[in-house]
């Protein structure tokens, strides 16, 4: 047993960082040309990849990575204690020796500086994947987490992270980062950067944040000066390792956040990469709204024996706090249909347009606003101060209307959206749900409209099944499109039957 776990239950002491040792920033270590961890078993354990015991440790340090201590309050759940917990939370675990949930913030043990600024934030209770994911993450083993977004995912990395950094030795001159998180976008890099600076602020842990389509100095600077956690996108990250700016030598941690989003961009080579410069033995934390079977092979070559925590049913889904709303329509309808939506909805409240491309995010942002309607676009074209400039606009009411392509569909926090316009529809189903996923987070209730065209109907099947699982109404319309059926002719469909009024205006 570690000298962490044999610890008294004050979590104060998690401050001490051990100060004998330092890992220095001198010669290479060399982890081979693979991942670190490679598997051939197909066992749902994982336990074919390599054990870190029996990988080349040789030179380096070793480091401690389990913090948990079991509240008295927690060992006393009995096993129907556990499992109702569960199932009410609809908390799906699987591996070996799953620790038990956590029901309040004070059964997690964290350090009483987290804790303050846990109930400064004002939150009431854990969330699901926070209860079940805090415990498996303080224990120091890898894990695998499936939740949909908005549902505290961030924390539940980022609060174990910073007990993980605050055990280990001070970063030494020329050190590279203890905590990576990889992140497919900036915007969600930039928003975990915020949470990790808020929650990170009282134990004075430095960050940066690592990414494209801006200047490298600053964040070249910050690398030099030494940071314990470093959020990157796999691009810009690579690029500062070729140019020598950092190394991977202390990462201990690693993160990899919206690991399906990461594949779907084409990230693989680079993830690859990286994880091949990073010791063999860290802990692994990997996180997907979807377990496809490219992600799940993935985890199979990063992951040594993992926890798996599933919040919800593992099939796609959408967020039961959303209603949906699907209108039949011909493309040269659309314009004309949501300026008449608009009419219907718009009272101040934020309200998000996906487009597919570019140029239709500004072709119709403009016309938008030639027609009165105040509307900024944001797509990856823009330049990053464009883009964090509109988002701002955006989140303060300036503009309440926002046209994005995907770019802006995963991990885009923004408080108190209560309207998503789907005006294209996505290339795929966890698009749908992902984007219709910016509005109804953190138990607000949502509503989400889109435009469904004879183009789209080899979606319908599968839409109505998502659909019907979250209790929504399907439309005679889009119920023969997913027979099959021809699309019904111009002008059929609407949004006026679907239980709200919209004022008793028609929309066709």
């Amino acid at each position: 047993m570690s000298r962490y776990d044999s610890r008294s239950g004050d979590p104060g002491s998690y401050r001490d960082r051990k100060s004998d040792s330092g890992f220095g920033g001198g010669g290479t270590l060399a982890y081979g040309s693979g991942v670190g961890r490679s598997s051939s078993s197909s066992k749902r354990e994982y336990d074919g990849a390599d054990s870190p015991k029996k990988l080349d440790l040789d030179g380096l340090p070793h480091f401690e990575k389990n913090f948990y201590i079991e509240s008295p309050s927690v060992a006393a759940m009995t096993e129907s204690e556990v499992e109702a917990y569960r199932q009410r939370r609809q908390i799906t675990v699987e591996g070996r020796d799953v620790p038990k949930p956590v029901r309040e913030f004070r059964d997690a043990a964290f350090p009483d500086y987290v804790m303050q600024e846990v109930i400064k934030a004002g939150f009431v209770e854990p969330t699901p994947i926070q209860a079940q994911g805090w415990p498996m993450a303080l224990k120091g083993r890898d894990l695998i987490g499936i939740a949909e977004t908005g549902s505290g995912k961030t924390l539940a990395y980022l609060l174990p992270a910073i007990v993980h950094v605050n055990a280990q030795p001070f970063l030494a001159p020329g050190d590279g980062p203890i905590v990576l998180v990889l992140a497919p976008t900036r915007e969600l890099a930039v928003q975990i950067q915020q949470e990790a600076t808020k929650f990170g602020a009282s134990s004075r842990i430095k960050n940066t944040c690592i990414y494209g389509g801006v200047p490298k100095g600053p964040q070249v600077r910050d690398l030099q000066k030494g940071v314990e956690i470093v959020i990157a996108t796999p691009g810009r990250l690579i690029d500062m390792l070729e140019t020598h700016h950092t190394n991977l030598r202390r990462v201990t941690y690693l993160v990899l956040d919206e690991a399906d989003r990461m594949l779907d961009m084409g990230f693989d080579p680079q993830i690859r990469k990286i994880v091949s410069q990073i010791r063999p033995d860290r802990q692994t934390l990997y996180w997907s709204a979807t377990w496809p079977k490219e992600v799940e092979q993935l985890a199979r070559q990063f992951l040594y024996n993992p926890y798996k925590v599933i919040i919800g049913s593992p099939d796609l889904k959408a967020n039961h706090a959303i209603r949906q709303h699907v209108d039949i329509v011909s493309e040269n309808q659309k314009y004309n249909k949501l300026v008449k939506l608009l009419d219907d909805i718009m009272d101040g409240s934020r309200i998000l347009i996906f487009m597919d491309t570019k140029k239709g995010c500004d072709q119709i942002t403009r016309q938008l606003r030639m027609d009165g309607w105040p509307a900024l676009s944001i797509h990856g074209d823009k330049s990053q101060a464009e883009r964090d400039w509109v988002l701002s606009e955006f989140k303060a009411g300036k503009s309440p209307i926002m046209t994005a392509t995907d770019v802006a569909a995963r991990g885009l926090d923004v408080k108190d959206v209560k309207f998503v316009i789907n005006y294209d529809f996505p290339g795929s189903l966890e698009d749908y749900v992902h984007r219709i996923g910016r509005t109804g987070r953190a138990g607000a209730k949502g509503t989400a409209y889109t435009f469904f065209t004879a183009a789209n109907a080899r979606f319908a099947k599968e839409l109505i099944k998502i659909l019907e699982e979250a209790g929504q109404k399907v439309s005679p319309e889009l119920a023969a499109m997913g027979r099959g059926a021809p699309p019904p002719p111009s002008g059929h469909g609407g949004f006026r039957d679907r239980g709200r009024g919209f004022g008793g205006r028609p929309w066709s």
